[in-house]
């Protein structure tokens, strides 16, 4: 005997939710997902009238049902924004260059605007060449730290009011994971925040419409609404520390399915005691990018590879961060120590 769909108790059920283990129909479950991102906007006021928003666009899954519910939204509550499509090309041959194509036919089915941006006119490197110098261990250090300022500089050249990303329940669970593995307290407090203010000059608010959205219920919407998108994973991603996070949530998962929402309220309600000491966020004395230290990351991680030394935004060199600024010239040990490929 087929199962009614929960909600209407008409229709035939074709899933049950990861989220709510309710039995619904396409239709309700449309409407539910749908329903619970625009409470997740109205609740956290991530918009407000008349903003111009750009919508990070990847051509994965999460970003394009991103576009889509907020395209859906905007038009059946009157939001008022004005939405655009913000890309990044990382350079990544057979992966990014596909997946772009993507993007460009969600350009034309949603019809809204979109703007790339590469690594390559912004620092004058692609993924496959910074891989070829760097290897496969801390390639993503590169890559995330890159493309966190790309789509900065992109939403600058856009003149946006937010930048909106597809960051999921599932994403923000497993950083949580992994900024307490690795000691981060300064991001253990960040990683949770729906939206982030604007940090400084050059910085764009951001905001994570999706938060609170299973990565299973997304991929059943994209599935069930048909939705263009583009499923490989990054070529260079097999050795991610994320990875590893990953792995470990969907085991916990799999045991206790609220385990993905008790991570992030954990981490939401997490405080740190009095005295300790935070970083101070300051500018970076080359770039005048976010920092907290005398030259920011990206900064460091160029001239590493400008200079033929990988090791030097890998680990903690912040003493030579002000030879570099001031150009002085590192001695024959430190550049012995930032020269050895293997790390």
């Amino acid at each position: 005997m087929p199962v009614l769909c929960s909600s209407c108790a008409e229709k035939r059920a074709v899933l049950k939710r990861p989220k709510t283990a309710h039995s619904l129909c396409k239709e309700c479950f449309f409407w539910a997902f749908e329903e619970e991102v625009h409470q997740t906007i109205v609740s956290a006021q991530l918009f407000k009238h008349g903003e111009t928003v750009g919508i990070g666009a990847s051509g994965g899954k999460d970003s394009t049902v991103l576009a889509h519910v907020m395209k859906v939204l905007n038009e059946r509550y009157n939001y008022g924004l004005k939405l655009l499509l913000l890309s990044v090309d990382e350079g990544i041959t057979g992966y990014r260059d596909d997946s772009l194509e993507t993007v460009k036919r969600n350009q034309q089915q949603y019809e809204l605007p979109l703007k790339i941006v590469s690594y390559e006119e912004l620092y004058g490197w692609t993924m496959d060449a910074i891989v070829k110098q760097v290897g496969l261990k801390n390639n993503c250090t590169f890559c995330g730290v890159f493309r966190r300022q790309a789509l900065d500089r992109g939403a600058m050249m856009l003149k946006v009011d937010k930048i909106c990303t597809g960051h999921n329940a599932d994403d923000v669970a497993e950083t949580v994971l992994m900024n307490v593995l690795r000691g981060d307290i300064a991001r253990l407090r960040r990683c949770t925040a729906i939206s982030t203010a604007s940090e400084g000059e050059g910085v764009v608010p951001r905001c994570k419409p999706l938060k609170y959205a299973y990565e299973k219920e997304i991929v059943l919407y994209a599935y069930f609404k048909k939705l263009d998108y583009f499923s490989t994973e990054c070529i260079y991603s097999p050795n991610a520390y994320r990875g590893h996070a990953r792995t470990f949530l969907k085991d916990l998962e799999a045991v206790r399915p609220s385990a993905i929402m008790d991570v992030i309220h954990s981490g939401e309600n997490l405080s740190v005691r009095e005295g300790v000491k935070m970083p101070v966020q300051g500018t970076c004395g080359r770039c005048g990018y976010i920092s907290s230290q005398a030259l920011c990351k990206s900064c460091v991680l160029l001239e590493g590879l400008n200079r033929g030394l990988p090791r030097l935004g890998i680990g903690k060199h912040h003493r030579l961060h002000e030879k570099i600024l001031s150009q002085q010239p590192l001695t024959q040990k430190e550049e012995r120590k930032l020269k050895a490929v293997d790390f």
